[in-house]
């Protein structure tokens, strides 16, 4: 998931970058600058803005699909076999974002801090069924973009082994840009773009790319908004109510 961050520093005027949040992402992160989460009190909440944002990835894959004349969700079949796998394909990536979160070396250290200081301060205010929206928009949106039409019609267009490879790679470095707070995130996330696009490449079904992107979402947010941690605030009502 990804955001567009609205930055002021003491020396520049406003910028715009492109953060992202631990592959989970963020389309939080600019409200947070300097106070502005208060510009949504009185209008419309942020998990809403959130899904809107992260909801018109889908609605921008449809209309990229369109104009190339491919269909994002050609692919997606569900199954509770497939369902199994994609749960199970999830551990490895819980694995290393548990690994991540004890490192002490300071690229981890670094992206550690962004997390606590700029982005978790955004989601403490939703709930677990919020968070469970957002994350689901999260891989649906940019599973159907990056897999389902950057990955796929490259492949398609190109064809043989050298298309499989060209869009899984394109795919996958477009996937790190733009998920890069750092130049170590922007490497894992190029990492986790390579891990979908192979699962979907073996599995031929864009469900189970959407299921492990959603459900890693989900629960590394929620990890992360309720670890105990002298760096961190105690976990959002909303979060203790639900629980």
């Amino acid at each position: 998931m990804y955001a567009f961050v609205r930055n002021q520093s003491r020396s520049t005027s406003w910028a715009v970058q492109v953060m992202w949040v631990s592959h989970l992402d963020d389309a939080k992160a600019w409200v947070k600058i300097n106070g502005m989460e208060e510009e949504f009190s009185g209008t419309m909440s942020f998990s809403v803005v959130a899904a809107l944002f992260e909801g018109g990835l889908a609605l921008l894959a449809v209309g990229i699909g369109w104009a190339l004349g491919r269909q994002p969700l050609d692919t997606f079949h569900f199954s509770f076999g497939n369902l199994g796998w994609s749960i199970l394909a999830t551990l490895p990536l819980l694995g290393f974002f548990r690994f991540s979160l004890k490192s002490s070396w300071q690229p981890f250290a670094q992206i550690r801090k962004i997390l606590d200081e700029t982005f978790l301060p955004l989601f403490r205010q939703c709930s677990l069924l919020e968070l469970a929206m957002i994350a689901f928009l999260a891989g649906l949106g940019e599973e159907m973009l990056f897999r389902g039409v950057v990955q796929g019609w490259i492949g398609d267009k190109i064809g043989g082994p050298w298309g499989i490879g060209l869009g899984l790679t394109i795919s996958a470095v477009i996937f790190g840009l733009l998920h890069g707070i750092t130049l170590t995130y922007a490497i894992l996330a190029f990492g986790i773009g390579l891990y979908l696009g192979v699962v979907w490449q073996l599995t031929g079904n864009l469900f189970v790319p959407i299921t492990i992107h959603a459900l890693y979402d989900f629960l590394a947010l929620v990890y992360l908004l309720c670890r105990p941690t002298p760096e961190t605030t105690p976990p959002s009502d909303n979060l203790k109510q639900e629980k």
